[in-house]
């Protein structure tokens, strides 16, 4: 192999189109662009995601379900097995963030089922779930609940 015979593979390159160069080369009057219609305006080539032509859309037909918490993103979990690591007694939203178990930002915490505990101690104005719960209360501890 020698540099001056390097070329790129067969295909790999392909010439430009010279559009409206005249009737003989295929690409000429109206260059490829067919007779009228958006696609033969300049500019006006694209079409919305979505659109079909004015029929009413699939995202409009379908009907709409579910339901998305705005509480969320402003909720933090914090698993079961990392409340074993806290010394305090009584562990409430503060205590979580002085321990950094939940981030700035959120407002509330909610305690996931997730590994074993082997203390016992006060959960108080805190969510949890219903396993978290039992685990807890399993434990000798309790949990008082939080007012939504």
């Amino acid at each position: 192999m020698k540099l001056n015979s390097l070329k790129p593979a067969d295909g790999a390159r392909q010439e430009r189109k010279r559009v409206g160069r005249g009737i003989g080369s295929g690409l000429g009057k109206t260059a490829g662009r067919g007779h009228k219609g958006s696609f033969a305006r300049s500019g006006k080539g694209k079409i919305k995601a979505g659109f079909e032509g004015g029929q009413m859309p699939m995202q409009r037909r379908l009907p709409k379900i579910g339901f998305a918490s705005l509480k969320k993103k402003d909720t933090a979990e914090v698993l079961l097995y990392q409340l074993d690591k806290l010394d305090a007694g009584t562990i409430d939203f503060a205590a979580l963030r002085a321990a950094k178990l939940v981030p700035s930002t959120a407002k509330y915490a909610k305690i996931v089922k997730k590994g074993e505990i082997g203390k016992k101690f006060v959960l108080k104005g805190l969510l949890a779930t219903a396993g978290a719960k039992a685990a807890i209360e399993a434990a000798g501890g309790q949990v008082v609940e939080a007012a939504e």
